[in-house]
């Protein structure tokens, strides 16, 4: 077994810098800047790629990548299948944790919060919104479920696409949004020999945030 060794990957970021003099009351804000931001400086990357981690009912993480749809003043939308492993986790234990990592930009978002479901006319009308492929791969898979092959999958998928047949597709009743209701939002810019920006807003009982510079 041949053994890499990653201790000398090193780069150096030095293309912005975040000063907490100058954030913003609301960190919403900030977070609609720095997402448009990511999106004007381009490269190959999903700006609404965001990391969700959940905690199984054996108290164990587990983390997987989705996609941001909608963010608001009250927080992070997304949608998944409610029988799936972050569904069941949510369900037991709503406290999560989203990150979002812009490489090209050098930055991170990390947000702790409650996710809880938001109501199904919001969610047919994503639905609604979505490729016909999208929707019946929706009503294919049993995400997160044990299957004895691609081939069953794909059975599936050919039933669902023959039942739905020059019809509208509705949204399956497990399938849906969450919205993530964030008690903190840091904001992390790369700055050089390590010693990176961090800027914490944490949600008092007033509703006001306050807002913390990290240590690096």
């Amino acid at each position: 077994m041949n053994v890499n060794d990653l201790s000398n990957y090193r780069k150096v970021y030095k293309k912005s810098e975040l000063s907490k003099n100058e954030v913003p009351e609301n960190p919403m804000e900030l977070f609609q800047k720095w997402f448009f931001e990511v999106e004007e400086f381009g490269g190959d990357i999903e700006a609404n790629a965001m990391t969700i981690s959940t905690i199984d009912s054996n108290s164990i993480p587990q983390n997987r990548v989705v996609l941001l749809k909608k963010y608001t003043w009250e927080g992070f939308i997304f949608y998944t299948n409610y029988d799936s492993n972050k569904g069941k986790a949510i369900a037991k234990n709503p406290n999560v944790c989203l990150s979002f990592f812009w490489h090209n930009i050098e930055r991170q978002v990390i947000i702790k919060g409650s996710a809880e479901k938001i109501s199904e006319n919001l969610s047919d009308g994503y639905f609604e919104s979505r490729p016909d492929g999208s929707k019946l791969g929706a009503w294919a898979s049993n995400q997160s479920e044990v299957v004895p092959s691609r081939e069953f999958l794909d059975n599936r998928l050919a039933n669902y696409e023959e039942k739905f047949k020059d019809q509208e597709i509705p949204r399956p009743k497990n399938w849906g949004g969450y919205i993530v209701k964030p008690m903190s939002i840091e904001f992390w810019q790369g700055r050089p020999n390590r010693m990176h920006d961090r800027i914490k807003y944490t949600l008092q009982e007033n509703y006001d945030w306050k807002i913390e510079r990290l240590a690096p």
